[in-house]
């Protein structure tokens, strides 16, 4: 995870969030400029087992507290990054089929159900309210050519945040 901004005496940047395994890790690096905080976040992928799975809903769990933490400072906030999980069924091309993995779990996606009625906003689904738009594909099975993915990356945003233009392509 990494984040890059010009060198300015305004510019102070913040890794880590006190939690030892995910910051052993650089799951989370912060750049604070003078009118917004942007954090780039890379939240644990659970697929690969149920170890796997039980460190991504522990660094969750450790997660949330700090997003509220973030929205109680009132300073304006982005978090982007690999969240690796898919919100809702426009987020996955096949959504009945991956409800019980790993990034498509009921537990997950009501995580990010809890980020909303917190106060985050999601800067691409506010855009695009209807889209299937995809940022990862598994290398099998040609899910690329058939555009069979997920929209595990995100932009969340605090209330006060502006976005005047989102596009994928």
């Amino acid at each position: 995870t990494a984040v890059w901004a010009r060198a300015d005496r305004n510019v102070k940047f913040t890794v880590g969030t006190g939690h030892a395994r995910g910051d052993a890790e650089g799951r989370l690096v912060g750049v604070h400029l003078p009118k917004l905080d942007v954090w780039s976040l890379y939240m644990p992928s659970g697929s690969s087992g149920p170890e796997r799975q039980a460190w991504k809903f522990e660094y969750m769990n450790h997660m949330f507290p700090w997003f509220e933490a973030i929205l109680a400072s009132g300073r304006p906030a982005l978090v982007c990054g690999d969240i690796n999980i898919a919100h809702t069924a426009l987020d996955i091309k096949n959504a009945k089929s991956n409800e019980k993995n790993s990034g498509f779990l009921p537990e997950e996606r009501e995580w990010l159900d809890r980020l909303r009625a917190a106060g985050w906003r999601d800067v691409f689904r506010e855009a695009n309210p209807t889209s299937q738009a995809y940022s990862w594909w598994s290398a099998r099975g040609q899910a690329r050519a058939n555009d069979v993915g997920w929209r595990i990356d995100h932009i969340w945003a605090t209330p006060g945040v502006r976005v005047k233009q989102v596009r994928i392509e």
